[in-house]
Order: structure tokens, then C-alpha cells, then sequence
């Protein structure tokens, strides 16, 4: 069976996009789609990763870091899945090295589709990470773990509501006993093939910040030319993100496309 993202086919990944992966740790031949997993610490992150990969796991240190990275593949209807861990991060606004990997990975590593697990005990805290998350990606899909726990605490989610709402498909799992787990990869391998198409929803910053941002947005295109979403990028350099500077700085040209920013923010 062959499949294909909206960009191109996984047989065929482009040099530029296999050139991203492995900057930021991930070697992965082209026939092979790269899942981000994300998500706030104590969601059952690790239960769903180790649920999903099995023992095809394996641990290391992101380039440059002490931060552990674990990565771990799994395959489904003959198509292979590559399968990186994030460090458990409640915000992408990078206060720390473990959210300036996370947001690092989805913003330059381009993955084909960062999986979101929040904790349906505490939903609407860890919705803040996903809204994050779908400013950076619309290839997200949002797996609200421990589901059983929720039922226990007699807590009830209107999953199709909530995917309605963020315009992403949602699935509900308890990853400690697999329930769940076969629609998570389903829905993982729909969105990486483009079966499934996701309209995240977006958020309203007013129409001066807008205004702002739709005038740098093509500054940042034409000066960040492999960077996935332009859009945010500006948002951020708009607010006085150092860390996003910093992160442009260390990539390749970086230096060059910093100061054009610069000249025109």
C-alpha cells in the first residue's frame, strides 16, 4: 500500500525535508512518516508512546542538549511510522529548554503529524498546549488520554463537539489498557496520508496585532524561506520572542534571516 502527505509522497521525501529531521536528531529513510508526540507532564505521554512503539525504542540526547530524546517506530497496514517523544512541555513559549526543543521540532522538523495527548481530568488546562500547537501545525491530531480516569471521577466529553471545535480530529484513549489505541493510529495514518483533512481553529489576536502580522508575514516567508508556518513566526518576533530569534540565529543562515526580520519588524 503507498500513501502521501499534502506535500509529497513518503517514498519520495524531499532532500530539504529529510535535511530538517536530521538537524534536530531524526534519521529516517523517505519511506517513512515522522510522528510528534506532545503533550503537558502526568497526561500518559510515555504510556502512549510505549503503547504505540513497543520495543522498537530506543533513547539519546537532542543535538546540542542533555534533554533526553526517545524515538521508537511502529508499523500499520504497511505503512512505517517513526514515533518522537517531545520533552512534556505545558507551553511552546520556550521559558525553558525543554519547550524551546518542542517547539524547535514542530516548528523546523517538520513532522508529518504531532499527535497532542492532554489529560481528560484536566482538559481545559491542557487545551492551552493544543491551541499552541495548531498556531504552529493544522496536521495535529489531539488524543485525550486517560479517559478512564475521567469516567471514574464522573467527568463525560463531547469528543465530537471538541474536534468540531478545534477543527482537528480528537480520540479517546486509556493508553495503560490499549483502549483507544487502534483508532489513534488510524486517525494518525488518515491525517499523514490526507484522507482526513483538518481545519484548525484560530485565534483572535485583534485587528491592530493582525494587521501587524499580515504585513511581516511575507517578510518572514521570503527571509525564513523552510520554516512551516510564517505566520506564527511573525506573531512571535511581534511579541519580542528572544528564544525564537536565538533558535534562528543557530540554524543554518539563521544570522542572515535574524537581521532581515529585524529590519522590517
Amino acid at each position: 500500500m503507498s500513501a502521501s502527505c499534502s506535500s509529497c509522497s513518503v517514498g519520495c521525501a524531499s532532500p530539504e525535508l529529510l535535511a530538517h529531521r536530521i538537524r534536530y536528531g531524526v534519521r529516517t529513510p523517505g519511506n517513512e512518516y515522522v510522528v510528534a508526540l506532545a503533550g503537558n507532564p502526568n497526561t500518559g505521554k510515555t504510556t502512549v508512546f510505549n503503547a504505540l512503539t513497543g520495543l522498537r525504542q530506543h533513547t539519546g540526547n537532542w543535538p546540542g542538549k542533555t534533554v533526553t530524546r526517545a524515538e521508537g517506530r511502529f508499523t500499520y497496514d504497511d505503512i512505517r511510522f517513526k514515533l518522537v517523544d517531545l520533552p512534556g512541555t505545558y507551553s511552546l513559549l520556550a521559558s525553558s529548554p525543554d519547550e524551546a526543543i518542542a517547539r524547535d521540532f514542530i516548528l523546523f522538523g517538520r513532522p508529518d503529524v504531532t499527535v497532542v495527548v492532554v489529560d481528560a481530568t484536566a482538559l481545559e488546562r491542557n487545551l492551552n498546549l493544543v491551541l499552541q500547537v495548531l498556531e504552529i501545525t493544522d496536521r495535529v491530531v489531539v488524543c485525550v488520554n486517560l479517559i478512564d480516569e475521567a469516567e471514574g471521577h464522573g467527568i463525560g466529553i463531547d469528543f465530537e463537539r471538541l474536534a468540531e471545535r478545534l477543527g482537528v480530529p480528537v480520540v479517546a484513549t486509556a493508553a495503560r489498557s490499549g483502549r483507544g489505541m487502534a483508532e489513534l493510529v488510524r486517525t494518525v495514518t488518515a491525517v499523514c496520508d490526507g484522507t482526513r483533512r483538518t481545519q484548525p481553529v484560530s485565534c483572535d489576536y485583534g485587528p491592530e496585532l493582525t494587521h501587524a502580522v499580515n504585513q511581516l508575514v511575507p517578510q518572514v516567508a521570503d527571509a525564513v524561506p523552510d520554516v512551516v508556518n510564517p505566520r506564527w513566526m511573525a506573531l512571535r518576533l511581534l511579541l519580542g520572542d528572544e528564544s525564537l530569534r536565538d533558535a534562528l540565529t543557530a540554524a543554518d543562515s539563521g544570522r542572515v534571516a535574524t537581521e532581515r526580520i529585524e529590519a522590517v519588524a
